[in-house]
């Protein structure tokens, strides 16, 4: 099964810019996936587990850097891309 879903981040600091960054940069290294990004959310597209498991890690390790973010997603199940 395809999916789409769109997530934006957001760290609860000051200095909230880099972090965003180097989540979608991570997203980005994923070649079984496609991301677009604009200035509101990053959409990931492509198979459903992979999508899951990819996004599911990349939080995972966000959260470990910084507790203080906060991540709203939209999934909808089919590639909107």
């Amino acid at each position: 099964m395809k999916v789409s879903i769109d997530i934006s981040m957001y760290p609860l600091n000051p200095d909230y810019k880099p972090p965003i960054l180097d989540f979608i940069e991570r997203l980005k290294s994923n070649t079984n996936v496609t991301i677009h990004e604009n200035n509101m959310s990053t959409q990931v597209f492509g198979e459903y587990k992979e999508v899951m498991q990819i996004v599911q890690d990349e939080i995972e390790r966000t959260s470990k850097e910084d507790s203080k973010v906060v991540f709203a997603m939209k999934l909808i199940p089919m590639d909107l891309s």
